[in-house]
Order: C-alpha cells, then sequence, then structure tokens
C-alpha cells in the first residue's frame, strides 16, 4: 500500500512529466526510459535527478522509489563524528543506467547495488551511482552507501544540530542529505529502521519505537529504532546525547515518551506533563492519534545559532529548546499544540510538493489558535477570538499577496514566511464560513483518512472538500489560494481589506528554511 499509494495522479500532475511518469512504468517507453533495443534487451538510461518541484527544483529523484531505509550510525564522542551505513530497498520506475541519490557533506566511503561495488561520483548535491549492469524497469533492489560525517561541518544548509553531548537533527525542509544520503522528497515517503551506536554514558534515540538495545564491547551500547508508519525524509528524527526517556500514558492507552537531558528533566516535567490533555484535545477532532508513540525532544541546547526556530515536528518526537519549554503554559500551550497537529497535517499526510506548505502550517496555526482561544489566553498581539485574529489577518491580505504571493504560490524565499501560516489559517476560516462547521470538520477527517501515510496537494484538499461538501469548491478555493487579491469573507461582508502599500516589506521569513510559529500565536 505504501508504495502504491506514495505518489498520488494529482501529486504527478503538480511536479511535472518527471514524477508523473513513476505511476505508469509502460508510460516510459515514450521518454526512453523503458524502450527495448532491436536485441530484445532493455536498454536503460540515467534517472532524472529531479522530481520537478516548483520549490526546490533541485530536490530528489526519479526512476525509483525507496520502500525502506535502514541507518546504522555509530557516534565517536571523542572526535565527534559520525560513521554510517544507509541501506535502501528501492523499486525501479524505469531501467537504469544510473540513478542518484541527494547527498551533501558526507564522505562517501563505497557504495554497492545488488551486493556488488558500484562506481559513483559526487557532484553538487547528487551522488550518482553507476552499477554494474542496467537495473530493469519495476524490479527491487538495494542500494547501499557507507559513508562519514562531521555535525560540526560547515555546509550551505545542514540538518545536523550539534550539542554538547551529541547532536540532533532538523532535516525540514532539504537538509536530510546532510545527515544520509537519500531521495530528500516528501512524496517519496518511507519506512525507516535506525541503529545507533553510542558510549554507554549516552543515548541514542529515533523516530519510531525503541524495538532492540545491545551491548557491545568498548562500553559501547547500539539502540534500534523501528517506524511502524512511513516517514519523510524531512522530518526524520536521530539524535544522541545524555538523555533520560520518560514515558507516561496518553489516552486511549498511547504511549508517550519524553526524550530529555538528564540535567533538566526536573524542570522540564511540567511541559511534559502537558502532552497528554492536548492529545485528547486534538483526537476529538481530528480522529486517533496516527502513529505508535509521540512525545517531545528538549535537546541539549539553547544556542541561538544552533537552529533559529522554536520547535520542528520530526515524527512521533518533537523537536524543542529547553528554554522555551520552561515557560508558563500560557505562552506555549498553542504552540505545543501546533506541533502535534503536524502529526495530522504535514507527518501523516505529506505534502505533494513544497508549494502545498500552507496545509501544513496553516492547519497547524487553525488549531493552535482554537486551543489558544478556547482558554482564553491572549495572542501575540493581545486578541482573544478567532473572530478577531481573522479579522485583523484579513486586513493585510492583499498586502501579504503583493509582498509574498499566493498562499499556495510560495517560492524559496518565502516559503516559510507568514502567509504560509496565517494566510493558511484564513483559508480555512473561510471554507469553514462557507461551508459551515459539521461540514468543514468532514472535509478535515476525510482528506486525513484517504490520504494517511502518503502524500497530498492543495487539489486533493479541493477535490475531497468538493467531494464532502456536496458542491463544487474549486473555484471558491483557488480564489483563496492563488488570487492576487482577497475574496470576500463569508458572512463578514463588513470586513475590509487595507490598501497595498509598495514600500512595506514582505511578511516575516522564517529563515534557514526551518520554522517557528510562535510569533504568529
Amino acid at each position: 500500500m505504501r508504495y502504491r499509494t506514495r505518489l498520488t495522479a494529482p501529486a504527478a500532475a503538480l511536479l511535472g512529466t518527471a514524477a508523473a511518469t513513476t505511476l505508469a512504468p509502460s508510460a516510459h517507453a515514450a521518454s526512453g526510459g523503458t524502450s527495448k533495443a532491436a536485441s530484445g534487451k532493455e536498454a536503460g538510461a540515467p534517472g532524472p535527478e529531479t522530481l520537478g518541484d516548483p520549490v526546490y527544483p533541485s530536490l530528489g529523484n526519479d526512476g525509483y522509489r525507496v520502500a525502506a531505509y535502514h541507518l546504522d550510525l555509530a557516534y565517536d564522542a571523542t572526535t565527534r563524528l559520525v560513521d554510517g551505513t544507509a541501506t535502501l530497498r528501492v523499486r525501479t520506475t524505469q531501467a537504469l543506467t544510473r540513478l542518484s541519490l541527494d547527498a551533501l557533506g558526507l564522505d562517501i566511503r563505497s557504495v554497492r547495488v545488488a551486493g556488488r561495488a558500484a562506481t559513483y561520483e559526487q557532484v553538487d548535491e547528487k551522488l550518482r551511482i553507476t552499477p554494474v549492469r542496467t537495473l530493469s524497469a519495476d524490479t527491487w533492489t538495494t542500494v547501499c552507501v557507507e559513508y562519514g560525517a562531521d555535525p560540526r561541518r560547515a555546509l550551505t544548509h545542514t540538518a545536523w544540530v550539534p550539542t554538547p553531548d551529541g547532536f540532533a537533527v532538523c532535516p525540514q525542509p532539504n537538509s536530510a542529505h546532510t545527515v544520509f544520503p537519500c531521495n530528500d522528497h516528501p512524496v517519496d515517503k518511507a519506512d525507516f529502521t535506525f541503529r545507533i551506536t553510542v558510549p554507554n554514558s549516552l543515548r541514542g534515540v529515533a523516530s519510531g519505537t525503541l524495538v532492540r538495545t545491545e551491548s557491545l564491547a568498548g562500553e559501547r551500547t547500539a539502540y534500534t529504532y523501528r517506524s511502524r508508519s512511513p516517514i519523510a525524509t524531512e522530518i526524520v528524527q536521530i539524535t544522541v546525547g545524555d538523555y533520560v526517556v520518560k514515558d507516561r500514558q496518553g489516552p486511549n492507552g498511547l504511549p508517550l515518551r519524553d526524550v530529555v537531558p538528564v540535567a533538566r528533566a526536573a524542570a522540564l516535567e511540567p511541559a511534559l506533563a502537558l502532552t497528554p490533555n492536548l492529545v485528547a484535545w486534538l483526537e476529538q477532532r481530528l480522529g486517533a492519534y496516527p502513529f505508535e508513540t509521540y512525545g517531545l525532544l528538549p535537546c541539549n541546547t539553547d544556542d541561538p545559532a544552533a537552529f533559529d526556530f522554536t520547535g520542528l515536528e520530526t515524527q512521533t518526537l518533537t523537536l524543542y529548546k529547553p528554554n522555551y519549554l520552561l515557560q508558563e503554559e500560557r505562552f506555549i500551550g498553542s504552540h505545543m499544540m501546533h506541533e502535534l497537529v503536524h502529526s495530522y497535517f504535514g507527518n501523516s499526510v505529506s505534502p505533494g510538493s513544497w508549494a502545498d506548505l500552507w496545509l501544513n502550517e496553516g492547519h497547524a496555526d487553525f488549531y493552535g489558535l482554537l486551543y489558544r482561544y478556547e482558554r482564553g489566553w491572549t495572542d501575540s498581539i493581545g486578541l482573544t477570538t478567532m473572530e478577531a485574529r481573522m479579522k485583523n489577518t484579513y486586513a493585510r491580505g492583499d498586502q501579504w499577496r503583493h509582498d509574498s504571493g499566493p498562499v499556495a504560490a510560495p517560492n524559496e524565499a518565502n516559503l516559510f514566511d507568514s502567509q504560509r501560516y496565517l494566510g493558511g489559517v484564513l483559508v480555512l476560516y473561510a471554507l469553514r464560513q462557507f461551508v459551515g462547521e459539521a461540514t468543514f470538520n468532514a472535509i478535515e477527517r476525510t482528506f486525513l483518512d484517504r490520504y494517511r501515510n502518503a502524500s497530498a496537494t492543495t487539489e486533493n484538499y479541493i477535490s475531497v472538500a468538493s467531494e464532502t461538501a456536496g458542491q463544487d469548491l474549486s473555484g471558491f478555493l483557488r480564489d483563496w489560494l492563488y488570487g492576487t487579491t482577497t475574496p470576500r469573507m463569508p458572512g463578514h461582508p463588513d470586513w475590509t481589506v487595507t490598501p497595498v502599500r509598495t514600500s512595506l516589506v514582505a511578511p516575516q521569513n522564517r529563515t534557514a528554511g526551518h520554522h517557528d510559529n510562535s510569533a504568529t500565536l
């Protein structure tokens, strides 16, 4: 099911011909991918080094899909270096003379395809691999890459977050391939197994569930984690540090686990104890939590240079800076809800392309704000109701569209600015106003159920909304998502939009490809 649903037809259409061909291997003959020579032998070609993403066109690779990753990482606390082996199980979608992985800043030592040594070269952010023989279309094989990595290495962008006692990772949106070679795009979700070897004084943790602990020679321990659901590369978490793992019971028997610096465990407990009620509140609205566990990772750094955002929704284990979580509940509760919502919108249902980011961030802010206002907490601009906040946001609509483009049409420079967050909330609020709360709630659950463990696009959401509402909502939603001017707000004919001032700067840009919505909530 996971391979079949990994790229939906609308997603393929959005990403272009290169991605669309992965859905129908027989169509590759037209592009030369699976044509046969006169001798009857299958010809091949190098796999395209792109999936045609409109925001990151160089990200990802075509010609195959990854079903599973096994990452075997060993951390040396003395040198602070990592030795890694990434084993990928892939299925070809065309005959390949060469395939590529995304990789940056990794010291590649060897590559094997189907157990045989393969030649390779690193060009820009691609690892080009040439197997001994052409890989036939629609066949399974393994790709094994041995490499070394330095989490402190200076790169143009990186997922590594060095800490005094180890590291964590922040891959979103385009940096997982600085940690392990991969097909680094959310349409190619895969199962993950992680084996992390560390000195006995440290703990290795990753997304998923702990399935094995091994005591090794040299006072070292290996921890193996496995995901029960596929993970997009951009939300993988791997961390090493002086941690204690704190387990607690969530609603309906959900196991919760927090991974906490030993020295700060007691101080962080008030924030960690909020999670069960957060999960219960959200399950009432969006259905059962979609994964095997949830928890927080306040990694052992508050260094402003480590990462410039508050939280990141790495799957089953949300990353935070510890100091942020030391605040009162009224200051952190809505942000904790924001990150939890990503387990549904962004993790369970991943974006079909990075232009669909509003589906992640708009939904996360929408429910985060609802949670805040239900509790009577004042938001960052002094408002206490959703209606008041949306009226304020509505007034900015044309200015944001002028400065930052439509909600569902970002570029790399403005991908993580306010238009994808509060601009996305405004779209959802308008939809709820138009169809009513009961229908809106049905749309949300239908969308999550249909695309669970897969990727979905804006067009997928529009289609589900129209189907569920029993009326064509495509014109209404496209005006809100792609229009250059802000449409009338249903139910609020008196709301007005402030005229555009061309001298104003664009909305706040969340730098370095990560997000921090604490200012918007």
